[in-house]
């Protein structure tokens, strides 16, 4: 599992706008925020291109079947659950609830224990978190928690099961496809990413 790369090797390319909080219909989600997002930092040092555009790729993805939403998380309290929430509503809306089988169940309760795994990191590490960006196609959700931390998240070698805290990267890399962290060349902070799988 890679910790720096800005794309996961799956990835189709940039990202749509989160700035839309565009929905599968392209309409804003709740809680959304015009605020642009910060490019990636490619593993050589050198600038990515941003992973989230204008409003109008957010609309054209979405309609092609990228569904994004947007939640703005900085200065609000009870950020997790305000996460879980949000995450949960999204799934709803995107038809992984209700589940209909213990497998889309399953799958749907890995995307809202990464979300909490994700935003109690931020919180514990990172001096909490600035957004939560969520998106969906057929195969894979994608999601990602901005904070303004210089830290690097890593699973705690070795893991001990037995003992308590020091389990939230472990259960992202466990339950993900992959995951990284993503930074903007002379900005402060990063993004931590990590991607699931769609319910067979």
């Amino acid at each position: 599992m890679s910790t720096t790369r800005p794309f996961s090797p799956g990835d189709r390319g940039p990202e749509p706008s989160g700035a839309s909080g565009a929905s599968e219909s392209g309409l804003p989600a709740t809680g959304g925020s015009d605020e642009g997002a910060p490019a990636a930092g490619g593993p050589g040092g050198g600038t990515v291109p941003s992973l989230r555009h204008v409003e109008s790729v957010a609309s054209a993805e979405a309609s092609a079947g990228r569904q994004v939403r947007r939640l703005a998380l900085a200065g609000q309290s009870g950020v997790v659950p305000l996460a879980r929430d949000f995450a949960r509503q999204a799934l709803y809306a995107w038809g992984w609830l209700p589940a209909a089988t213990a497998d889309q169940r399953a799958a749907a309760e890995d995307v809202l224990l990464v979300v909490s795994e994700l935003v109690t990191n931020a919180c514990l590490h990172a001096d909490g978190p600035d957004e939560l960006w969520i998106a969906c196609d057929n195969k894979v959700i994608r999601i990602e928690v901005s904070d303004k931390g210089t830290g690097q998240p890593a699973p705690r070698t070795p893991h001990r099961a037995g003992r308590p805290g020091g389990h939230g990267m472990f259960i992202v890399q466990r339950l993900c496809l992959d995951w990284g962290v993503m930074r903007t060349p002379g900005v402060g902070g990063k993004t931590v990413w990590a991607e699931l799988g769609a319910p067979a």
